[in-house]
């Protein structure tokens, strides 16, 4: 399971556009320079998210790139989806290991990994452009004074994310039980 760089750019991508594009259309050089991603691989992504149909093109002066519907009904998986990310941690088990093997491990391994999957599917399709684009009020980026270091990000509330982090925690002891 594995969620590659072509994700993660698209991801980011697409909240940019959401944040800056106010329905108006977005050039992919001004999101190339706001995210440090380059823009030959940003054409690359928007021609997958085009062909997606989360994003449509506008050409001509003062053309870019508009969501093709509301940031609310685009979901983190559409747009995973368009560019060929599959994150499903248990697409590795199915074919001829699960023929030969019979042992209780295997299957207890298996469906644990198949539950993951399907909640991470359910988390990727109940999340989408809008929600996060309204959590950015709420996390604040703090760079430190060495400027090689990793930016450090924090929720204005750590309840959130303590309480989100049990939700998930609940809902793995719940499979597992």
């Amino acid at each position: 399971m594995r969620l590659t760089s072509k994700g993660r750019y698209a991801v980011r991508a697409m909240l940019d556009l959401a944040q800056h594009g106010h329905g108006n259309p977005v050039r992919l050089q001004e999101i190339s320079t706001r995210q440090a991603i380059s823009l030959h691989y940003l054409e690359q992504l928007f021609r997958k998210l085009r062909n997606g149909q989360v994003v449509r093109s506008v050409r001509g002066p003062g053309g870019g790139y508009v969501l093709s519907r509301s940031m609310d009904e685009i979901t983190i998986k559409d747009v995973l989806g368009c560019v060929g990310e599959n994150i499903n941690p248990a697409r590795d088990i199915i074919g001829s290991e699960a023929e030969h093997s019979n042992s209780v491990e295997f299957h207890l391994s298996k469906n644990y990994f198949v539950n993951l999957g399907m909640i991470m599917q359910e988390y990727l399709q109940t999340t989408s452009l809008g929600d996060l684009t309204r959590k950015s009020g709420e996390v604040v980026i703090e760079r430190s004074a060495n400027a090689e270091s990793a930016p450090v990000i924090s929720a204005t509330s750590t309840n959130e994310v303590v309480g989100m982090v049990s939700s998930i925690r609940s809902t793995f002891g719940e499979i597992n039980q």
